[in-house]
Formats: C-alpha cells, structure tokens, sequence
C-alpha cells in the first residue's frame, strides 16, 4: 500500500464517525471559496460571470415565455370575443334562425346563439374612407359581447335597436375624423337589381357608438348595425348571415360539436374557432417551443462557465485541498465542498433570475414606454402586433420548470469538478509544497 493510499484511508476511518454530508465546515470551505480574493481575482470574474449568466438567463425565459402567453392569451380572448367559438351556417337561406338559435343555446354548456348578418362595404365621410366588416346584431345579442360592450369609450348602446345608428372602432373613428353623432356613408356593390344590372347601394348612418377593444386590427375595420337594418341593407330581410355561439369554455368544442349538429338538424354545417384559426395558433406554439429552446442555452453556457471556474479552482486549491485530507476530510467531504460552492451560484441566480423576470414581468408596459420615449421609437407598434399593450401573463407551471431546469443544470454542473477534486492525491499535491 503506497503512503497517499495509507494517509487517505486512515483519514476516512477516523472521520466516518464524527462528519456527516453537509456538515457546517463543508459549507464554510466551500462559501470561503467563492469570496474574491487578489491572486483568485480570475476565478471570481468566471463565478460572477457564471451568476450573471444564469440570472439573465433565467430571467429572459420567464419574460420571453410571460410575454409569449400574453400574446396568446390576449389575441385569444380578443379573437373569441368577438367571434363565436362555433360558427353556424345553412345549406341554404337562413330563414329559420331563430327556431335554430333556441334549440342550440338550449344545448348544454352553450351559453348564447346569436344571430347576425356579414357583409363588406365602403365607409367614407368627406376627411376620409376606408373598408369594414358590417356585422349586424341585436341590442341584446351586442351586449352580451363583453369585449364590445365593456369598452364603448363615446356614445352607449342603449336603444341600438331603435335608432339606425353604427357603432364604430376608436381606430375607424380616427381614420374617418367623426365622434359621436357624426354621419358617415356605407357604400356596396351588392345592392338593388335593376333591368341593366345589380345597382351599388350607398346610406348614410349617423354614429351612435366608438368602441375600442384594444385589437388594432378590428378597431380599424368593424362597424356594427342593428341587425334588422342590417336585413334591409344586405337584401337579406328573412335571413341571415350565420349564427355564433359561443360556449362556457372554448376548450369544450370538440366535445360539444357533434350535439350542436344534432339541435341544428340537418340543413346545417358548422366551423369552429380552431378551424377559422389554426394556423395562427400554430405558429404562435412553434415560435413558443422554438424560443424555449434557444433561451435554454444562455442558461447551458452559463452552467458550462461554472465548470471552467471550479476546475480553476480546484486546481488553485490543490494544497488547501491536500491539507484539508490529511486532517480527515473524506473524498466525500471534499467532493461535497465544491459541489456546494458550484451550487451556491446556481441557486442564487436562479433566485435572482426569478426575482429580475417577476419583475419585470409586472411593469411591462411601462418599461415599453420608458425604452420608447428614451430611444424615441415605438415598440411594438399595434399596427404590426394587433394589440394596444405589451401583454405579459406568467404561468407557475412553466416559471417552475425554468427554476427546476436552471438549478438542474448549476448542480449538474457542479458535479464533474467536485468529483476531480475528490480524486485528487494528497500526496502528489504536497509532493513540491
């Protein structure tokens, strides 16, 4: 038996007894360690990177992931909104709307069927003109659209029914230079039928109603109208266009689908949200996923940094090490020392990663602002992102799987150098001291 394999044994049988893992001295070496020091100054530079790292690391993927779910979840709820999450359609006129409205609302987890007529016109005053979507419904099928009715900002929709009034877009509204009670002309193609052809109808409308639900691109271009002067403007008196329905939960659509088919009867098919959207969503989840994984590897450079710093140090501390052996500390022991100390970065930008993503995450908006006015450009603009604020909605569970990951990789990290200096020969490393 050679005298480094005696020295380390002995010091293993005398400390079996009087350490346990994770004794108090461990963690006294191993937070001894990562104080900076002059001639460890390199050392501590790679730790601070190593902790920098990580930080931003984990605090870009909760932001970019927040910001990403805000996304989704506003143009979801925006979208859903204001259309039906199953749209209705016959196989020919739709005359008997009503007797089919009541059969599908009666249907189980459908809150509302709500009958309206589509059709594109041409809105123009004397300042200005611009294209829309003329939906029209009743007063109280308009009202029970939340996303309308909770955000008529000029005018109200008391007596829509009654006056043969529009209700406009904030965004429409500032193209076309009319507030409330202005008058503005609606212009298609598809109107009367004369002996030398289908005649343009054009009607004047005064404005009732300026609405803004904070999507850019239906606050440019819907106009809704009473849906009895809507029949009159579309030559459309007994029908309409389709029926909407929305549900308790729009997650709920596969399920409640074929009962919608079957309360409908046979004269009708229907579309759903995940149809009328599917791409978008997609697209949404892929660059989701995508972006998950290329953030992920600012967090795997700086767990990689935490290697390359311990090795340093377990080189640098070779003699420390060699010493702290010959008193009775295990390979165990050592092994642990900078384990902790590897971990001890990790956790703490993770903490700190966490603490910078909350926060920022809270003050979104107005960080937006601030980088705008100091920068003296807009970001994010809603004409390119659809939406009026920089949303930012976090989800636990995705919060707790980037803490988990990056705490995963720091102590994973950590465990090839502690090993390496657990191996490490007393010896050989007092041999030139």
């Amino acid at each position: 038996m050679s005298v480094s394999e005696s020295i380390a044994g002995s010091s293993e049988r005398r400390t079996r007894t009087t350490t346990r893992a994770f004794a108090p001295f461990e963690w006294l070496v191993a937070l001894r360690y990562l104080r900076a020091r002059r001639k460890e100054g390199f050392i501590s530079v790679i730790a601070g990177f190593s902790f920098f790292g990580i930080m931003l690391g984990v605090a870009t993927l909760i932001i970019v992931m927040a910001v990403m779910n805000g996304f989704r979840q506003e143009l979801f709820d925006k979208m859903l909104g204001l259309n039906g999450h199953v749209v209705v359609h016959s196989l020919g006129q739709f005359t008997d709307y009503d007797a089919v409205a009541k059969r599908v609302a009666a249907v189980e987890d459908v809150k509302y069927a709500l009958p309206l007529v589509e059709g594109q016109v041409l809105v123009s005053t004397p300042l200005g003109s611009t294209g829309a979507l003329v939906r029209g419904l009743r007063e109280k099928d308009l009202k029970s659209l939340r996303s309308i009715s909770r955000h008529v900002h000029f005018g109200t929709l008391d007596g829509f029914d009654k006056n043969p009034g529009v209700a406009i877009g904030s965004r429409m509204a500032n193209a076309l230079n009319v507030k409330v009670g202005d008058s503005v002309s609606i212009l298609t193609p598809h109107g009367a039928s004369t002996p030398l052809g289908t005649a343009p109808r054009i009607k004047r409308y005064p404005v009732v109603a300026i609405f803004e639900i904070g999507m850019s691109e239906y606050d440019s271009s819907i106009m809704f109208m009473p849906l009895k002067e809507a029949q009159l403007y579309f030559n459309q008196p007994d029908s309409v266009t389709v029926l909407e329905v929305v549900l308790k939960s729009p997650d709920e659509v596969a399920d409640l689908a074929p009962k919608i088919m079957e309360a409908g009867g046979k004269t009708i098919y229907i579309t759903d949200w995940r149809q009328r959207n599917a791409t978008f969503f997609s697209a949404l989840q892929v660059e989701r996923n995508v972006m998950f994984l290329i953030l992920t590897l600012i967090v795997l450079v700086a767990a990689l940094n935490i290697i390359s710093g311990l090795k340093m140090l377990v080189k640098d501390k070779a003699r420390d090490i060699a010493i702290l052996r010959t008193m009775g500390a295990t390979r165990g022991a050592v092994m642990r020392v900078f384990l902790i100390a590897g971990a001890t970065i990790g956790v703490t930008g993770t903490l700190a990663g966490l603490a910078l993503g909350v926060l920022v995450c809270l003050n979104i908006d107005h960080i937006r602002w601030f980088i705008s006015w100091l920068t003296d450009t807009e970001l994010f603009p809603a004409e390119l992102y659809y939406l009026s604020e920089l949303p930012a909605e976090m989800n636990a569970g995705e919060t707790i799987t980037v803490v988990v990951m990056a705490l995963g990789l720091s102590v994973l990290a950590s465990v090839y150098p502690a090993w390496r200096a657990s191996r490490l020969d007393p010896v050989e490393a007092l041999r030139y001291e």
